[in-house]
């Protein structure tokens, strides 16, 4: 793996290790039984920010492109998964959410015409078992709802990661300004529906104050930057493919923090998840071969297949071996 390519993984990397931090988070300092309330004020106060940052707004075409994406990724996902997360343990919750690879690689099919290798598929398998090793525990009922949601938020964010890839960006826009784009998209979407639903705010003691501004600013703003902007450079099946790392925090701080013990088949299941994790990484996609045989046998630059729109066909010529968007 080429230093510039593992450098941008890692960096994608945190955007799932912050996430798993967020069911500690939620059930520890945050109000119970507030899932609009919680998703608007992690979604809204982060876009603002980005915007005001990045000073670019959409045009065209890309008004409801960005509105659809924020409903995907941010408005109907934050709700769907803090309303998992106040009616499901953390484990069973991240456990259904394992499945992400699995349905990114299914959507990628219909949306993107990537067929998928019997190695992403293995992979795909193993990280789902893996999480399920980590993270499922016998005691507890199911609560039908809770998941429910977590489905659903699946996805939702399974869809909008495609099809943020699909679409790329439009010229001269960055990751920083797609990235408000969708969380002030997603946050407008929250509010009204916040509002009719749950009421008026509820009051916030200084571990709520505390635990929202991280959710907003290093777990939405920060991560989800990073997470753009590694769908911009690297494959949408190879980015999901970080999301078991989500859990894997979550049982971490589990054990440091909440004092929760890590069984034998836990352990084993970590493992396991981590090495689905890496295989994603490293599993080869056809166009990227492709682009190889064109440098070997015509000498000429690899270019990829080309793109659909607009900055994905700068993105789609890979400045360091990557796969090809």
């Amino acid at each position: 793996m080429a230093p510039n390519r593992a450098a941008l993984i890692a960096l994608t990397a945190l955007a799932p290790v912050s996430w798993g931090t967020t069911y500690a988070v939620t059930t520890e300092f945050l109000p119970a039984d507030r899932p609009l309330f919680t998703g608007l004020m992690r979604a809204l106060p982060a876009g603002l920010l980005l915007l005001a940052m990045a000073r670019v707004l959409p045009k065209g075409a890309w008004w409801w492109k960005a509105a659809v994406l924020g409903t995907l990724n941010i408005g109907a996902f934050f709700p769907l998964l803090f309303l998992s997360a106040y009616r499901l343990p953390g484990g069973l919750a991240a456990a259904v959410g394992s499945i992400a690879p699995l349905c990114v690689v299914g959507l990628s099919v219909l949306l993107l015409g990537q067929r998928p290798t019997a190695r992403t598929l293995l992979a795909g398998l193993a990280a789902a078992c893996g999480v399920s090793l980590v993270v499922l525990k016998a005691a507890g009922a199911l609560d039908p709802l809770g998941v429910l949601a977590a489905l659903a938020s699946i996805a939702s964010m399974s869809t909008g990661t495609v099809l943020t890839q699909r679409w790329g960006r439009p010229d001269g826009v960055g990751p920083l300004a797609l990235t408000g784009w969708q969380l002030t998209a997603g946050g407008l979407l929250i509010a009204p529906l916040a509002l009719l639903i749950e009421g008026a705010p509820p009051a916030l003691d200084a571990p709520a104050i505390g635990g929202y501004l991280y959710l907003a600013l290093v777990n939405t703003a920060v991560a989800y930057w990073l997470w753009f902007r590694g769908i911009g450079r690297l494959t949408a099946t190879q980015v999901t493919f970080l999301g078991p790392l989500s859990p894997l925090t979550a049982a971490v701080i589990g054990w440091a923090a909440l004092g929760e013990a890590l069984t034998p088949w836990q352990l084993a299941g970590m493992a396991l998840a981590f090495g689905a994790t890496m295989a994603g990484q490293l599993a080869p996609a056809p166009r990227r071969k492709a682009s190889r045989h064109c440098e070997t046998t015509d000498r000429r630059p690899s270019v990829g297949p080309p793109a659909r729109s607009g900055t994905a066909d700068r993105d789609a010529r890979p400045r360091h071996s990557s796969n090809p968007r």
